[in-house]
């Protein structure tokens, strides 16, 4: 499969669904099926049984997964795409902005 471009703490705007136009911290990624999980983005409501970690158990609000392609990465306060450029021997990855210019992100 191909390189993830979204990872864990970068922030991302979903661009389609539900919660669309909403911002986010990027909680975990999962590359098997390109999905991402989005704080406060698509909130799932879970019933608990009480349990040992949990003693009264109840109703417990979550994040669920949203599809990578549904999400964009923010730099400087825009949803831009993002592309990799090989920097010497290492590959980075770079916002690819409106101007034509490629800015290294990591």
């Amino acid at each position: 499969m191909a390189t993830m471009k979204i990872k864990k703490g970068d922030t991302v705007r979903v661009i389609a669904g539900a919660d669309k136009g909403k911002e986010g911290k990027v909680i975990s990624v999962d590359q098997k099926n390109g999905k991402v999980v989005v704080e406060n983005v698509n909130m799932l409501t879970k019933h608990t049984k009480p349990s040992m970690a949990n003693q009264n158990g109840g109703i417990i609000h979550q994040e669920g997964p949203v599809d990578i392609s549904n999400v964009m990465y923010v730099h400087k306060g825009n949803a831009v795409r993002v592309g990799f450029k090989m920097d010497g021997d290492k590959k980075v990855r770079v916002a690819k902005v409106k101007n034509g210019e490629n800015e290294v992100i990591d």
